[in-house]
């Protein structure tokens, strides 16, 4: 079945305001350059920078995500952001579940399964991430939190419109390490067969599933050629005008 790639940048919590004008308007004058490209582009900057990275992209075909949204619409939540502003102020995607957020925030599956049923209902896609640490790789359990964290993370009426699924292998983020295709696609594949069982094979046929592991330009093109790879969710090399559109141009 074909699915569409999806090559999305998480900017974490880096750059200044010149910084992130400077690489929205890098990226946005690489996709008009190229208007045939095989895949969908989307950068996620942090919260205060997302209304003049708006701008730099207007017009250019690449999409704003936010990093993290509330599962509320609104009220006395200091500090956090609903999914209506993040749509509001021209966002049309939000990651979920990133592993630094389980970890630095304690993040369980079920905060974050109420984020992403707040963002459908807000009319984003919402880019749910799951993935094992390398102790639990090394005891044999990756299959396994996978599955679960897959299960517990997903609400209710997610389909392949609304929802990706990003696995993120916590061992491979930001260590320069990352799974060998063989690695990646054993787990992309484990992903998509409980997608069957919780959402019917239909929709898990369609459903995007992106690897999150330290994807670069020298390894993107074996890793997105995978069978259930459809692109990645890109740290640090979305941080490089060059090295996020040599990634984009992976995709066949």
């Amino acid at each position: 079945m074909s699915r569409r790639p999806l090559i999305a940048g998480n900017w974490k919590m880096n750059g200044l305001l010149a910084d992130a004008i400077a690489l929205a308007e890098g990226v946005a004058a690489k996709r008009k350059s190229q208007p045939d490209l095989a895949c969908d582009m989307l950068v996620c900057p942090p919260f205060p920078l997302l209304g003049a990275v708006a701008a730099a992209l207007a017009g250019s075909g690449v999409a704003l995500g936010a990093q993290d949204c509330h599962a509320k619409v609104s009220g006395a939540h200091t500090g956090d952001t609903s999914p209506a502003l993040l749509k509001d102020v021209g966002c049309s995607a939000v990651i979920l579940g990133h592993s630094e957020r389980r970890t630095d925030h304690a993040e369980t599956d079920a905060q974050v399964k109420a984020k992403a049923a707040a963002a459908h209902a807000a009319g984003l896609l919402a880019i749910v991430c799951i993935g094992e640490t390398l102790a639990q790789r090394d005891a044999g359990q990756t299959i396994d939190i996978n599955k679960s964290q897959l299960k517990g993370s997903l609400p209710e009426g997610a389909n392949a419109d609304n929802t990706v699924i990003a696995y993120e292998p916590v061992w491979a983020i930001g260590t320069g390490r990352v799974a060998t295709p063989e690695q990646a696609q054993e787990v992309h594949a484990a992903i998509r067969a409980e997608l069957v069982k919780l959402i019917g094979e239909s929709e898990a046929g369609k459903m995007r599933i992106l690897y999150g592991g330290s994807m670069k330009p020298e390894n993107a093109a074996q890793l997105i050629a995978l069978p259930d790879v459809d692109g990645g969710l890109i740290g640090g090399a979305a941080l490089k005008v060059e090295d996020f559109w040599a990634i984009a141009r992976n995709c066949a």
